[in-house]
């Protein structure tokens, strides 16, 4: 599976034959057969498998302020994108073609955990539709924040980390002037 993750985290999943994955894990060509069937069904099990090491660190450690709960959980988001950078890189990038079907499940699946992972951490029962907006939004730039830092490694990890928070007030606020529920989520927040 690790192989299988590298191998697709640095190339489109088109050019990845079973070869490359029984040679890059020392197996053979028969085993990764017997047990994946072919070549999607073990890019949607690598996917699978890096979606749930993802979620399980996501899990939150309630108690604290809500923003400090958010700055924790990135934490913990950036310190699966680190230890498993093939895994994360695998499960977000891919084009369209790799958005179809299970793979796109599995991204989209992924993403609305988090989103309701988020929503529970702020204690919003049910967004409106600027907040659900907002919170979509700041999930991508998370993610993009994630792969661009993986390509250049030029910002410090805790600063990119609270410049994200940071990002999440700034969303807010501008939403906030859009929707009084918002604004009254922030004042709660702040």
């Amino acid at each position: 599976m690790a192989a299988a993750l590298e191998l697709f985290s640095t190339r489109d999943a088109e050019d990845v034959s079973i070869d490359d994955v029984a040679s890059a894990a020392g197996a053979s060509r028969a085993l990764v057969y017997h047990y994946f069937g072919g070549k999607q069904e073990l890019y949607v099990a690598a996917l699978r498998s890096a979606a749930e090491q993802l979620e399980s660190r996501l899990r939150p450690h309630e108690g604290g302020r809500p923003l400090d709960e958010l700055a924790s959980g990135l934490k913990r988001y950036f310190d699966f994108v680190e230890e498993h950078a093939a895994g994360f890189a695998a499960l977000l990038r891919g084009g369209p073609a790799n958005r179809a079907g299970e793979v796109g499940e599995i991204v989209d699946g992924v993403r609305r955990r988090l989103f309701r992972l988020i929503q529970k951490q702020m204690r919003v029962e049910e967004p409106s539709p600027v907040l659900r907006t907002t919170l979509r939004s700041w999930i991508a730039s998370v993610e993009t924040a994630g792969l661009d830092w993986l390509e250049h490694r030029d910002v410090e990890r805790p600063t990119l980390e609270k410049m994200l928070v940071d990002h999440m007030v700034a969303l807010l606020g501008v939403a906030a002037r859009y929707d009084g529920d918002v604004a009254g989520l922030l004042e709660r927040l702040a």
